[in-house]
């Protein structure tokens, strides 16, 4: 007779979480979590890791705001979710940092681009930022699952287990909102790339002059645009309701809605009108 209590259930969490005030949750109260490309990306690189099935499992306590607290640091994040037991769990999700030499030859590439400057100094996210890894030998997102590090503890076997599940889920909101973070799980925040991509730029400008003669030599086309000025200008689009991403929750609802979610489809409207 088969045993009614195997042994990886005795200890499996009960479905129900207990109620946490004041916890961090995710704005979307339905639909996709990420409005942003790059946290679409995020999400997108874990669901190709086999992880999606397990991660839908982690947006009811992502919306429900069971995530006690968050940190992110190089290397990872550490949380504290509440599951249905008197402990809350703590949750680790880790990715390999990049060294000196690494990330120095990244701010190279970025430097040597304006366009890769301008969009970084802007706080947007490069669209094509991931080829600048890969040129260097990188990559920005975990590329396979030996790269990403995952341990909750609680006694579900999954991995993702729902803690952690959620946890991905509040990273890639924080992401929509700042994406230098996911630079930051790499080992770089945000002051600390730019400053370096600026000292490279000038740096760059001030040897020029030293080439004597070059100048003379491009009179000629000095003043023309150029084949790639547009690519140049043109760069990565904020979705119109990506603000509202960043909104507090409202303390009320209007016919259990959230205020943002009732906003959205205004906001997209508008966008798509330009």
């Amino acid at each position: 007779m088969p045993d009614p209590d195997p042994f990886w259930w005795r200890d499996a969490e009960p479905s129900r979480p207990r109620k946490v005030e004041g916890g961090i949750q995710i704005n979307s109260s339905r639909g996709p979590v990420a409005r942003t490309w790059w946290s679409q990306r995020f999400l997108g690189v874990l669901e190709s890791l086999g992880m999606g099935g397990r991660l839908s499992r982690g947006r009811t306590y992502a919306r429900a705001g069971q995530i006690v607290a968050l940190d992110i640091d190089t290397g990872g994040a550490l949380a504290t979710v509440q599951g249905s037991r008197p402990a809350p769990y703590q949750v680790r999700v880790g990715v390999p940092a990049f060294g000196k030499a690494e990330w120095g030859a990244v701010a190279q590439a970025l430097a040597d681009d304006a366009s890769y400057a301008a969009a970084l100094l802007a706080g947007e996210m490069p669209r094509d930022i991931e080829r600048v890894f890969e040129a260097v030998g990188l990559s920005l997102f975990p590329a396979e699952s030996r790269d990403l590090a995952m341990d909750c503890s609680c006694p579900d076997y999954a991995v993702p287990c729902k803690h952690l599940a959620a946890v991905f889920y509040v990273l890639a909101e924080r992401f929509d909102a700042d994406p230098f973070q996911i630079l930051a799980l790499r080992g770089r925040d945000r002051e600390a790339l730019l400053a370096e991509v600026r000292a490279r730029r000038a740096a760059a400008e001030e040897e020029a002059p030293a080439s004597g003669g070059a100048l003379a030599d491009v009179m000629d086309r000095y003043w023309s645009a150029g084949g790639a000025l547009d690519e140049q200008l043109t760069g990565p689009r904020t979705p119109p309701d990506a603000l509202l991403d960043q909104v507090p929750p409202f303390p009320i609802a209007v016919r259990g809605e959230q205020v943002t979610e009732l906003l959205r489809p205004a906001y997209r409207a508008l966008g798509s009108a330009e």
